[in-house]
């Protein structure tokens, strides 16, 4: 009976160690045999290590993979400062938006399958939005500013949701009556459903005509919808099924379903000021809401494992998602000549064609190799997440890399998204 019991606690410990490992992409035997160097790589270490020692960041965990092989897989700090729990390689972050890119591969896998096309009228899946109008500001007689209802130049179509031209905005950058009324209505509230999500954007008019403005939206909330009413199956179960399953992609998802893994969350640390933590979603608990513009949580082997998805072209130990030629289309510049872009200013992530980067679908993407402020390649393409995650798929060197940490500090998370491609490029050597 003991040895019973033994036996099934070892199947157990066993059962678990294998599927927080399954994941893994191959190990090089050493940085040097995929071109990287093991001495600059350590800089990677120090500088994060010291980050740590500085209070600036709580922890991070960080893979660097070159031609289909890991290089550098490193933890540092803490996934709870507070409580002093030690940061594991596999911790599970929220990865805001660097959802959307999962998003996006779940929505360009229908459109591989023919049953949505990137040149429909979103209006011809979601009638609510038909009637949307366009707010735009004009100061009235009394020199105050009041918000003009215009009907909107041209349709919105389901392009312009993948490349953020749809005239939809957020409520949290800047300023505007539009951008009022989003946050009125509570646009991006946990508890709603994607349906009631719809039927909010309804009633509030778009900040731009579609089609003139570049601006980082909601737009991929309402792809997701789509996906919901194209598909017939929620998005949380759509994406496990579709992308997460075929690439054994077991930490992600919209929550932390499993209570084993709760104490794999990363938690920001405590602000010194006010000796409290930022407010941050709650991930044991199934959301309302499936946010694809924001909503997920991964891990930094998970999320390679996605990187070298897209890196191979579409595929991953031999599972095809998408074809080649898809990836492709979906890595290159979608943003017209001439278009305004209305962007945020963190030199990693700014889509502004005057410094070298441009938007594809679900990722920004590098059109010159200098102008920004940080190393790369012409067709480089990544995203990152207000939380401080990061993320990159370099073509042309063959690599890939992601960064999870947890900080709400705007400055912090654009410093480490600096330090950290500073850092993985100067150790590149053949």
């Amino acid at each position: 009976m003991l040895r019973n019991r033994v036996l099934l606690a070892f199947a157990l410990v066993l059962s678990l160690v294998l599927q927080a490992h399954a994941q893994a992409l191959p190990r090089a035997s050493a940085p040097e045999n995929v071109g990287l160097s093991s001495a600059r790589l350590g800089r990677l270490s120090t500088a994060f290590q010291a980050g740590v020692d500085r209070s600036e960041i709580p922890g991070a965990a960080i893979i660097v993979a070159r031609k289909g092989k890991v290089a550098y897989l490193e933890s540092f700090g803490f996934r709870d400062r507070e409580a002093g729990s030690r940061m594991p390689q596999n911790a599970i972050h929220r990865i805001a938006s660097m959802t959307k890119p999962i998003a996006t591969v779940g929505f360009m896998i229908l459109v591989e399958e023919g049953k949505v096309s990137l040149a429909d009228p979103v209006a011809q899946y979601l009638p609510e939005l038909k009637d949307v109008k366009v707010g735009i500001e004009k100061k009235d007689d009394s020199g105050g500013i009041q918000l003009v209802l215009e009907t909107p130049q041209r349709a919105m179509t389901v392009h312009d949701l993948l490349r953020h031209t749809s005239g939809f905005t957020y409520g949290f950058f800047g300023k505007s009556l539009v951008k009022d009324q989003y946050n009125a209505a509570k646009v991006l509230d946990a508890g709603q459903t994607s349906a009631e999500f719809i039927t909010k954007l309804a009633k509030i008019p778009l900040q731009y005509h579609p089609g003139t403005t570049w601006e980082y939206s909601v737009s991929t909330d309402v792809l997701g919808r789509i996906i919901e009413v194209v598909s017939g199956t929620a998005l949380d179960q759509f994406l496990a099924e579709r992308v997460l399953a075929p690439l054994k992609m077991t930490d992600t998802g919209f929550w932390v379903e499993q209570r084993e893994k709760h104490n794999r969350i990363a938690e920001p640390q405590a602000d010194p000021a006010t000796g409290k933590r930022p407010a941050v979603p709650d991930k044991t608990q199934k959301p309302n809401w499936f946010s694809a513009g924001g909503g997920m949580v991964s891990t930094a082997p998970d999320y390679a494992r996605f990187c070298q998805f897209l890196l191979n072209g579409g595929k991953l130990d031999g599972v095809r998602l998408l074809s080649r030629k898809t990836v492709e289309y979906m890595a290159s510049d979608h943003l017209p000549p001439g278009i305004r872009v209305n962007g945020f200013s963190v030199s990693v992530i700014d889509a502004r064609p005057e410094n070298g980067q441009g938007f594809g679908l679900g990722f920004v993407v590098r059109t010159s190799a200098g102008r920004t402020s940080v190393p790369g390649s012409v067709g480089d393409y990544g995203w990152t997440g207000i939380y401080g995650t990061q993320f990159w798929v370099d073509p042309k060197e063959q690599m890939c890399a992601v960064m999870m940490l947890q900080t709400a500090t705007p400055a912090t998370r654009a410093k480490y998204w600096t330090v950290m491609r500073d850092l993985v490029y100067q150790a590149i050597v053949d």
